[in-house]
């Protein structure tokens, strides 16, 4: 098996590991990044982007992923297609002792430091007009596209305590916002529930599930089934969010590197440290909570800053890395 030893290996693209990619080259780093099965993450699939500093009038997800990774390339990383679909972390990593990775299966890259940006993805219904929809009113991020649908009818589907707070966050840009739950009661909160029970412009449809989204170029309406009864409804709603959870990409890490029940990647407290010296973490497959793009790329500088910090202090330890 060929084998290739680097100082700086970042595992995932999107704002996170591009943003490490930037900061670790201009560290001098020499960063090599592999993006994974989708590269650029889930904003390759997000249309309109309004929130993201710097882009006054918006931007395309996929442009402003293409726009990140030109820069990144400008600083000299090493972008590359491929998977790490196997890692091995030592616990006392030095030298002679490198954090080793597979890449697609078939080679191996050793290195001193490792970013994680592998993100997470978004957990879906599974039905093919959702899919079909995706981005043309069909969203599992109400922060992220709740502006476009002002002053409109949406549906939400889920019932814990984030599919409570997006739909909170909704109905204070929306008309109407329809909660679909699908058993006959929540699993969120008490006071989350009763925050969205008491929304003048909640209605909370219990036994109910998506059977299909409508529309043919964009979000026309909801087709519903009473679990219970049977019967079945049209939503006239234009936006259709599901909230029923993200999934980070993680699970290759499970091994070595301690995770919350959840399988995001756990870090130090004002850091991006690991429990396995050398190994950091960004972006969304540490952050259950904002989940944004800024906050990814701010998460990304901050993985590339400690990384450095680290290789510096090994140097300074004696400890000067063969290459």
């Amino acid at each position: 098996m060929t084998s290739e030893h680097v100082k700086c290996l970042i595992i995932g693209s999107g704002p996170a590991g591009y943003t490490a990619a930037i900061y670790a080259s201009r560290a001098n780093m020499k960063p090599v990044l592999y993006q994974g099965e989708q590269p650029g993450g889930q904003l390759t699939i997000t249309t309109e982007v309004d929130n993201f500093p710097g882009y006054p009038n918006g931007v395309q997800g996929p442009q402003m992923m293409q726009d990140l990774e030109a820069q990144a390339r400008r600083f000299g990383t090493d972008i590359r297609y491929g998977m790490i679909t196997k890692v091995v972390f030592a616990e006392q990593p030095g030298p002679n002792n490198p954090h080793r990775a597979l890449v697609d299966d078939k080679y191996e890259i050793t290195a001193d430091s490792v970013i994680i940006s592998t993100g997470a993805s978004a957990k879906w219904l599974g039905l093919p007009s959702e899919m079909r929809l995706n981005g043309r009113g069909v969203s599992a991020c109400a922060v992220c596209d709740g502006f476009f649908f002002r002053g409109q009818d949406v549906a939400i589907v889920g019932a814990g305590d984030t599919a409570a707070e997006e739909a909170s966050y909704l109905a204070n840009l929306c008309r109407k916002v329809y909660m679909l739950v699908r058993r006959d009661e929540m699993r969120a909160s008490q006071f989350m529930q009763q925050r969205v029970k008491t929304a003048h412009n909640i209605e909370i449809l219990y036994n109910s599930a998506t059977e299909e989204v409508l529309g043919d170029e964009d979000v026309t309406g909801v087709l519903v089934k009473n679990t219970v009864t049977g019967e079945e409804r049209v939503l006239d709603v234009t936006g259709f969010f599901v909230a029923i959870g993200h999934k980070p990409n993680t699970d290759i890490f499970r091994e070595f590197l301690d995770l919350d029940d959840n399988g995001y990647i756990l870090t130090e407290k004002g850091s991006t440290r690991t429990n396995i010296p050398g190994v950091f973490a960004c972006g969304d497959a540490q952050d259950n909570i904002y989940r944004q793009a800024v906050t990814a790329a701010g998460t990304g500088c901050m993985a590339a800053l400690d990384a450095e910090r680290y290789l510096v202090t090994l140097e300074m330890q004696g400890e000067e890395i063969v290459h």
